[in-house]
């Protein structure tokens, strides 16, 4: 993962982390959708082995801890881990927080891992299928890699101007077949990639697993809006939630 933008997350860390208010309590694959509380997509997790890949500060491996897991979080930002760590400290729980590239898993043995799990980081990496088999080696057959990152569809609309949908100037900004890096506008510096649904099918399966659940969550009606809220997220899902398991050996 490139240097530039993990120092563009270092410098960022401290604007996000009081800006996102992430709980520590349950899984999150998002913004303004349900939590794991809700979608029930990773089971009882007490007693197994989970990686996050791309915690940021934690929360999530937290909130895997705090249920009973053995909860180990990767993370290419030093700011976030720092965050994390002093998050750890607070909320009394043991997670083994790493700095290093998602797809660098030498650490780990072959057919250790319960769960691989990651909550909008994916988009951030440009050649996915490296993750997509260093997770597979790690995790034990039939277990499952869960994650979610930005809809493929949803930064092809912007805000203001363009077409008018039930009253809501849309606009239609980027190309969807566009493979240019995508410009975040939320932090200074911070550039994501573009990963078409097809190319993460295909990715999964050349990778031996088997896809078994894809999900476009809604907004939640009537919950009160996050800092990352857009009217756009009205019209598109703003988030795609994958879960495979590993086939193979």
């Amino acid at each position: 993962m490139a240097t530039d933008l993990a120092s563009a997350w270092d410098s960022f860390s401290a604007q996000y982390q009081s800006g996102a208010v992430l709980p520590t309590d349950v899984a999150y694959y998002g913004p303004d959708i349900p939590t794991e509380a809700d979608l029930r997509l990773l089971g009882d997790v007490k007693g197994k082995r989970i990686l996050e890949l791309g915690c940021g500060a934690g929360q999530t491996s937290i909130a895997f801890a705090k249920a009973g897991a053995t909860a180990i979080g990767v993370d290419f930002s030093p700011a976030q881990l720092r965050h994390g760590r002093d998050l750890c400290d607070a909320e009394d729980v043991k997670v083994e927080l790493r700095l290093g590239d998602m797809a660098d898993l030498a650490f780990l043995r072959a057919d250790s891992i319960d769960v691989v799990f990651s909550a909008f980081a994916f988009q951030y990496v440009e050649d996915l299928n490296r993750i997509f088999r260093q997770a597979h080696r790690v995790l034990k057959v039939g277990s499952p890699l869960v994650f979610s990152l930005p809809h493929p569809a949803y930064p092809t609309i912007g805000e203001a101007g363009g077409v008018t949908i039930n009253g809501e100037g849309l606009l239609l900004k980027r190309s969807y077949f566009d493979r240019s890096r995508v410009e975040e506008d939320f932090g200074p510096g911070i550039t994501s990639w573009h990963h078409s649904f097809s190319e993460l099918y295909m990715g999964l399966n050349r990778a031996s697993y088997r896809v078994d659940l894809v999900i476009e969550p809604e907004p939640i009606p009537g919950a009160p809006r996050s800092s990352f809220w857009q009217r756009a997220m009205d019209f598109l899902p703003r988030t795609l939630i994958i879960r495979a398991r590993k086939e193979g050996s």
